[in-house]
């Protein structure tokens, strides 16, 4: 049975486009649907409510439906919601289907067909956002579960990932692995070069949403397999295994640095961007197993570099050097 009262939006500039498209929900039974007249409106509409589903138009002025949904997920980042986003559009070519689908749109229905299309696409659409939303929710009790665990010692209480001392765990074990079955571990240092900076404009709750914002950004832009970790006040870890040794390069991991750098996070204070420089530290099974010690210090040493240079370093480590 459909969810008659799932909150839905709809956004066109065109007001007859979206008297249609409300109509036709409306009649279908839907009994929560706003309407907005531009993307500005929508967003405010929805700082005050979150929505489960929302319909835009691809073309509108100031503000298009690329650009709404890269706000929306920023909205959606801060609060731990997933707003499930259809683009109504007239352009069918792959290249545009393909931008729009990587700028996080999940759905399109064509206004040649609208009319036919919009009612099941609600019904896939509320199935799908009933089920991140419950995803995150379960996530975020997990969270406030683990952060209760402080006796374990092993979980950022601020961010929620897991902390350096679990960090250096599962890297001392990815190393280990490394060394019998080959391949590579990667040990990806990420720092934000001007925490410090930020630090002295805002206060210690913003910074604080600030850090659960990257933790949250970088969790999204991961494999599932990788493992996450806060190692600093400003620096973030990620552990990863690569079967192939020649597919541990920082080009692996270039999405990430793309993601955390081009986008801002909000925070009550606003959107505030961050500087983030990376270092990657491989280790190649094929040449000997290093120490986390090592590990670490040449990370470092490639962090440093980082944030000459604003480039995305690569390195590998001196076996024995810390000994």
């Amino acid at each position: 049975m459909p969810n008659l009262d799932l909150p839905i939006l709809v956004v066109d500039d065109a007001k007859f486009s979206s008297m249609v498209v409300g109509r036709t929900l409306r009649n279908a039974g839907y009994r929560d649907v706003r309407i907005a007249n531009d993307a500005l409106a929508a967003l405010k509409l929805m700082e005050q409510r979150p929505v489960s589903v929302l319909i835009a138009d691809w073309l509108m002025p100031e503000m298009d439906g690329l650009a709404l949904t890269d706000r929306v997920r920023q909205q959606d980042e801060q609060i731990n919601h997933y707003t499930y986003v259809i683009l109504l559009t007239a352009r069918e070519s792959v290249e545009a289907l393909a931008e729009a689908f990587d700028r996080g749109v999940d759905d399109f229905i064509y206004k040649s067909d609208m009319t036919k299309q919009l009612i099941p696409r609600i019904f896939a659409a509320d199935r799908m956002a009933d089920r991140q939303n419950t995803l995150l929710r379960a996530n975020a009790l997990l969270i406030e579960n683990n952060r209760e665990l402080e006796s374990s010692n092993i979980i950022d209480l601020e961010t929620g990932l897991c902390n350096h001392r679990y960090g250096r765990d599962r890297l001392t074990k990815m190393l280990r692995h490394a060394e019998s079955r080959g391949g590579a571990s990667a040990y990806v240092l990420c720092g934000i070069r001007n925490w410090q900076e930020l630090k002295r404009k805002h206060p210690p709750t913003v910074m604080s949403e600030l850090a659960v914002g990257i933790a949250r950004r970088l969790s999204t832009l991961i494999r599932p397999i990788d493992v996450l970790c806060r190692v600093g006040d400003n620096q973030f870890a990620l552990i990863a295994y690569f079967p192939n040794s020649d597919h541990c390069t920082a080009t692996a991991f270039r999405r990430v640095f793309d993601g955390i750098n081009h986008k801002a996070l909000k925070t009550t204070a606003g959107y505030i961007s961050v500087e983030a420089s990376m270092s990657l530290c491989k280790a190649d099974a094929q040449h000997g197993t290093p120490s986390i010690q090592d590990m670490e210090q040449a990370a470092v040493h490639g962090l440093v570099d980082a944030y000459e240079t604003r480039r995305f370093t690569e390195t590998t480590p001196t076996l024995g050097t810390s000994a």
